[in-house]
């Protein structure tokens, strides 16, 4: 060996006069390495996209939701959804067909009555504004037509229509069980009336049933590893398959980080009822009731927002994030601060409202409530929690492997007779050269608190059954986030 050091491209014994310099860049960096973020969204596409079924596409621009999946269709909402909160995170989609044995949900809009007045009939469908003009004296029939005409010609719109006897009846373009949640509905806004004379009735959309099954998108996102991934279907089908899939690349041999968002509308009752039936740290859902806007646009919006924040530092709040496009519920749809609270021990992620209407996340939290006895778990309840530790995971291993990309191993008994510049590790050496000085700029970074108490109760030891292997607990203590204040105000008269 040249002088005891150990070169990686230049042999020891070469005899031709001249200077031989490589570059060795295994130390290059310095600081916390960043993670490469990936979101990928899973939608339903038209027959008029371009991009066929299954196939990843990366997404760029909301004008490439409408080519790759079809004017209209739920991954063209989608795409425009997020990239209004999260322009800058890579983003792809996957596309799946409308299962072929599914059936489209629809509705009705019956009109009764003859106007007496022209005026404007303040309609909305999926939270989109179709205003329709109303002349005195038009018959139902003439109304209703006019209403399908609004509908049909909203070419983004998530429904077509079609009218007859004075009765509309707006169909789903997709098939499926989460058209059921398109919002049907007239005067949203204070100051909107109905023309005087006649009397709208909203059926809601029902009877869609048969979502795709996600097992081909699991199959073809294989290539990737997309750290967020937005999912519009919420059966408990899909969201097992997809659960089950992430649980095996979040594993200690795959490393590879995946969370999965969905959305789901329903009364207090029946979102306690969905989120008590799940038990992932993989998976999230927000969940409402009575939101006008269309549930695929309101988890696209959530995730691509909640991603975001979590890119630039995992342990910061989500709370406070702007939805643009998630439309306040009447109030009295509206969960109260207890309604809330319990939602969140039941696994659902919440919003608020503030009096302009405009949506703020709240609390985002994983569906993980139990461990495996049982009993109540919040290790891995809350996002951030997970986010911080798969952040620190990656770190580790990262300086580790930066830090001795390919040096002998010995014993620590070594350390005082091996000469300097020798390619070696040994616990020790990993302990002080990598693994503190890690926690350290964790520490600087604001994402582990407590460094003594790491050092502590630091474990790094050469394995008895392999000894080409070190094994290594990392006990790090998370930083928190601050989301309560409790005081008691005791007043002296």
């Amino acid at each position: 060996m040249a002088d005891n050091i150990t070169f990686l491209s230049i042999p020891e014994d070469w005899l031709v006069p001249g200077a031989k310099i490589e570059i060795d860049h295994s130390r290059a960096i310095r600081g916390l390495p960043a993670v490469s973020h990936k979101m990928l969204v899973l939608c339903q596409r038209l027959s008029t996209g371009t991009v066929q079924a299954g196939a990843l596409s990366k997404i760029t621009r909301k004008e490439d939701g409408v080519n790759y999946y079809g004017r209209g269709s739920m991954g063209a909402q989608m795409i425009a959804a997020i990239l209004k909160v999260n322009p800058y995170t890579q983003l792809y989609g996957l596309a799946l067909d409308d299962l072929e044995a599914g059936v489209a949900a629809a509705g009705t809009i019956t009109i009764t009555g003859t106007p007496t007045e022209s005026g404007t009939l303040y309609l909305r469908v999926g939270g989109r504004s179709v205003p329709v003009g109303i002349t005195a004296a038009q018959t139902p029939t003439q109304i209703a037509a006019a209403i399908a005409a609004s509908i049909n010609a909203d070419l983004d719109g998530a429904v077509t229509a079609a009218s007859a006897a004075g009765v509309v009846t707006p169909t789903s373009r997709h098939k499926g069980i989460e058209g059921n949640g398109i919002d049907l509905r007239v005067n949203y806004y204070p100051g909107e009336a109905t023309p005087k004379g006649i009397t709208v009735a909203i059926g809601a959309m029902a009877g869609g049933t048969g979502n795709p099954d996600v097992t081909a998108a699991i199959t073809a996102m294989s290539n990737i590893a997309p750290y967020t991934i937005v999912m519009p279907w919420s059966d408990p089908a899909n969201m097992a398959l997809m659960e089950a899939e992430l649980e095996l690349r979040f594993s200690g041999m795959n490393m590879k980080q995946g969370h999965v968002f969905t959305y789901r509308s329903g009364s207090y009752s029946a979102l306690s009822t969905y989120g008590s039936a799940r038990n992932s740290k993989q998976s999230s859902f927000l969940g409402l009731k009575g939101c006008p806007s269309l549930p695929w646009v309101n988890v696209a919006q959530f995730a691509g927002a909640v991603e975001f924040r979590g890119a630039i530092d995992p342990a910061l709040p989500f709370k406070g994030l702007y939805l643009p496009d998630v439309m306040a519920p009447v109030e009295t749809d509206q969960f109260t601060d207890a309604e809330r609270n319990l939602l969140l021990h039941d696994g659902c992620s919440t919003v608020t409202f503030d009096q302009g209407g405009n949506c703020h996340i709240e609390q985002v939290i994983t569906t993980y409530q139990t461990n495996t006895f049982g009993m109540e778990d919040r290790s891995m309840l809350k996002l951030n929690t997970k986010w911080t530790a798969d952040y620190m995971r990656f770190v580790f291993a990262y300086d580790v492997v930066a830090t001795f990309p390919n040096h002998k191993l010995a014993g620590d008994d070594v350390l005082d007779r091996i000469q300097p510049g020798q390619k070696i590790a040994t616990p020790k050496l990993i302990v002080n050269n990598s693994l503190i000085p890690t926690a350290m700029r964790l520490e600087k970074a604001g994402l582990l608190e407590d460094l003594d108490q790491f050092i502590k109760e630091l474990i790094c030891v050469r394995s008895d059954v392999d000894k080409n292997r070190v094994n290594a607990i990392l006990p790090p203590n998370l930083v928190n986030q601050f989301d309560v204040f409790a005081g008691a105000v005791q007043y002296i008269l």
